[in-house]
């Protein structure tokens, strides 16, 4: 090879690498919005059915002004 073979070489390299750097968060993004939206799905589903295991108990409410017993 040449030196400005190489040159050519390495510079297509650099050019690669750089693009690869600006890509990847991109992809990742992509990645965790799917992985997100797979639970949100498979959340709504279980809740159609009504199998939520995880249903928060309903929250009393608090009067104020009202005296609490201790």
């Amino acid at each position: 090879m040449t030196t400005s073979q190489t040159e050519g070489l390495l510079g297509m390299i650099a050019v690669i690498g750089i693009l690869g750097l600006l890509i990847l968060p991109a992809v990742i993004g992509i990645a965790h919005d799917r992985m997100i939206d797979r639970q949100i799905s498979r959340s709504q589903r279980k809740e159609a059915k009504g199998e939520n295991e995880t249903r928060r108990p309903s929250r009393t409410r608090r009067r104020h002004g009202v005296a609490h017993p201790v």
